[in-house]
């Protein structure tokens, strides 16, 4: 993730996965507004160590690193409102957790629970069908298992 190395492991992630990939016309835009947004977001009016950027034209990703100024229910529900503007600006699902995102060769393929299901009991995917987890909830545990074999993720309880 671009400009997010020098924040620490402990650093709190959200991540929120489109429905469908961005429009190309519209993901400069998108990564500027969740930039900004970053560069702004406060809690009890102290600045956010924050970081945000779109991954694979699909997740949006914020961090915070909170040894600084911890992310506030108030600051957090700003960006929860911020992010359904641009579910509503975009035409997009951002809030959908039963949806579920993995690798096709280099194509990301987002799909429903229940057809994620189906594609394992077809042979489509497999045990070792890299997935993402979007339940990661710090940078030292997005580094390291964002994407992983679906064999090493929640996602195998729900098949």
């Amino acid at each position: 993730m671009t400009n997010s190395i020098a924040l620490p492991p402990s650093t709190r992630v959200w991540i929120y996965q489109s429905n469908q990939p961005f429009a190309a016309k519209d993901t400069t835009d998108i990564r500027q507004a969740v930039q900004t947004f970053a560069q702004q977001w406060v809690s009890h009016n102290r600045q956010l160590r924050a970081h945000a950027d779109i991954l694979h034209d699909r997740f949006i990703v914020l961090m915070v690193d909170e040894s600084q100024a911890g992310a506030s229910g108030c600051s957090i529900d700003k960006s929860v409102y911020f992010l359904k503007d641009l579910q509503a600006q975009y035409d997009v699902d951002l809030f959908d957790r039963m949806q579920f995102s993995y690798l096709d060769g280099e194509v990301v393929q987002t799909v429903s629970k229940d057809a994620f299901r189906m594609l394992y009991l077809e042979g489509k995917i497999n045990d070792e069908t890299p997935v993402f987890d979007t339940l990661v909830n710090n940078k030292g545990d997005f580094d390291a298992y964002f994407i992983k074999p679906l064999k090493k993720s929640w996602h195998k309880r729900m098949i």
